[in-house]
């Protein structure tokens, strides 16, 4: 390294680390304050793994439900609609039992072309099409 490097570096930071008393009230060395950024194992606080916690239950198991393979009670039955230990399921009706509104409710979300351009709902469905297009697009790219 070079005299003038240092000499550009060294002389700012003396500058920098004598203090004029002539200022201050008393003639004691003035102290900063530094906030701590490492943890008790060294590293930089948030950063790295720390201990995870753990549930009060600890790592739970995963229960198998069972699931009904039976046509019969398929097409007959409100599968899992018996909430208690006894009974049976609902059984499903005839069509005409039934409340006519019920034909009529609407499963599927309305196409783009039914929507009105002015309405809030056709520009969010727009701009989701345009994030899936663009987010495929970005997943086809190469480095």
């Amino acid at each position: 390294m070079s005299s003038g490097f240092l000499s550009r570096t060294l002389l700012p930071l003396r500058q920098v680390f004598t203090a004029q008393t002539s200022h201050l009230h008393s003639s004691d060395v003035t102290f900063a304050a530094v906030k701590k950024t490492t943890s008790a194992a060294g590293g930089v606080m948030g950063l790295g793994k720390g201990k995870k916690k753990v549930g009060k239950l600890g790592a739970m198991e995963k229960k198998e439900m069972p699931v009904e393979s039976d046509p019969h009670k398929l097409v007959n039955y409100v599968c899992g609609s018996n909430i208690y230990t006894t009974g049976e399921d609902v059984k499903l009706q005839e069509d005409g039992a039934y409340p006519a509104w019920l034909w009529a409710l609407r499963t599927r979300a309305p196409a783009l072309a039914e929507l009105a351009p002015d309405s809030k709902q056709y520009w969010l469905r727009v701009r989701t099409a345009a994030m899936r297009r663009n987010n495929k697009l970005r997943s086809m790219r190469k480095f």
